[in-house]
């Protein structure tokens, strides 16, 4: 009994060695995770996860260090709630061996987020959040508004990057580009590929779906096309929108650009064209990621389903050469189709330069456990990461190097089917403005 007591005074929180002689086991890094994991929007966070799960799994050891993953739900009701997203992080900041986390999915739950994991100093590396005003100033850029006035995050109603961040170091980073990309990526694609000359616009009087159709326009405008005519709608389930179709088609517009969501009835706008403009890909319409990849976007569309296409902030893995070994080992693995999403391999990349920026802090502390800052400081010295997407690192703000977005096509009527990837707009290197 003396032995045994003696045994159990002389634990330690991340090393154990056996009073029988045995090896110390060794000790532990947490990886938090927050995610919606449950409901409706847990078909998003789930395949999210598993390319978090699936790294770690390739990768269960670090320096010594076993790697263990700390998941939270931050859905309510099958819904992203901020509220319980700002819970689960101060829970993950309440484990001393939670050293970073993946996530958030959502940028309102990255806004709840941001200031309680930087008041910390705690890592936060997001796949998807793309909101522009969780980064950077302004929300628009002049260059994007066609009206060339800077629209500030204020004016947008969201909070800047100085609200958001209690501490001078920034603490949260993310690998998908920023929205006010997608409404450009989607001129350049319209006018360069499908060799669009007149565009009719709308949006739908919120402040996402205004921004994007801005960007379109001024990107739109400067390539050379011609926006014929321009209306901001407020969404109601009856909406008719049959006199601007016509308006649009006796000003000569090839194609509608639709700057909002799927649930305020934008491809119900899309079947309403077809009484005007025909069915299918000889009038397109084009959205950002309201819309992208999204069934319900197909099934309102209806008949006039073909011909869509939608802009996605984020490299597609599918279509990088060095991502394929990845995603068939991760196939083989995960065998049902729905455990893979557009966010799966990108959250697998997002682990990836996590273990790369602990790496790196551990050696520097002499292979014991690093400080949460230490593995900021890491994370924002990423300079040239080398991932199965490609290579990235992370700009001033947080921001990843790497800025392209994505364009696909819906593949028809039938929701179920995957949207086709078209190609992608690249402003790695030089930006829209």
């Amino acid at each position: 009994m003396l032995k045994a007591v003696a045994c159990a005074g002389a634990l330690s929180l991340v090393t154990l060695t056996a009073c029988t002689g045995g090896a110390p086991a060794a000790p532990t890094i947490k990886i938090g995770v927050d995610l919606p994991l449950s409901g409706g929007e847990g078909q998003a966070g789930t395949p999210t996860l598993n390319g978090i799960r699936f790294f770690v799994h390739q990768h269960p050891v670090l320096d010594g260090f076993n790697i263990v993953l700390s998941e939270h739900d931050d859905a309510v009701k099958g819904v992203h709630d901020p509220r319980t997203g700002a819970r689960n992080f101060s829970t993950l900041i309440a484990d001393p061996l939670v050293l970073g986390v993946i996530g958030p999915f959502d940028s309102s739950v990255a806004r709840a987020a941001i200031p309680v994991a930087g008041a910390a100093h705690l890592a936060v590396i997001s796949p998807s959040a793309n909101n522009r005003c969780l980064t950077k100033e302004p929300f628009l850029p002049a260059a994007l508004n066609p009206a060339r006035v800077e629209i500030s995050c204020s004016a947008a109603g969201f909070p800047g990057p100085a609200d958001l961040r209690s501490t001078a170091a920034n603490t949260f980073f993310r690998l998908a580009t920023t929205d006010d990309l997608q409404g450009a990526a989607a001129a350049d694609f319209g006018y360069t590929s499908l060799h669009l000359l007149r565009v009719a616009v709308l949006s739908d009087h919120e402040t996402y779906g205004q921004a994007l159709a801005d960007a379109f326009r001024a990107r739109f405008t400067r390539l050379g096309g011609l926006v014929v005519v321009h209306q901001d709608f407020t969404p109601s389930a009856g909406v008719d929108l049959s006199a601007f179709m016509r308006q649009a088609k006796a000003d000569g517009a090839q194609a509608v650009y639709y700057g909002g969501a799927t649930a305020n009835h934008g491809c119900a706008i899309r079947a309403q064209m077809a009484s005007v403009f025909g069915t299918g890909e000889a009038a397109p319409y084009l959205g950002g990621d309201g819309i992208a990849l999204d069934p319900s976007c197909v099934r309102d569309a209806g008949s006039n389903s073909a011909g869509i296409y939608a802009t996605v902030p984020a490299i597609d893995p599918d279509q990088v050469a060095t991502s394929t070994s990845v995603i068939s080992a991760f196939k083989a693995e995960y065998k049902n189709t729905w455990n893979y999403g557009p966010y799966t391999i990108l959250a697998y990349d997002a682990t990836g330069v996590l273990y790369d920026a602990l790496d790196r802090a551990i050696k520097a502390a002499g292979g014991k456990l690093p400080t949460r800052s230490a593995v900021v400081a890491q994370l924002a010295a990423t300079g040239a990461f080398q991932g199965v997407t490609g290579k990235f690192g992370f700009d001033a703000d947080g921001d990843s190097t790497r800025r392209v977005v994505s364009i696909f096509e819906s593949a028809g009527s039938d929701a179920a089917a995957p949207w086709r990837w078209k190609g992608e707009i690249d402003y790695s290197t030089k930006l829209p403005y």
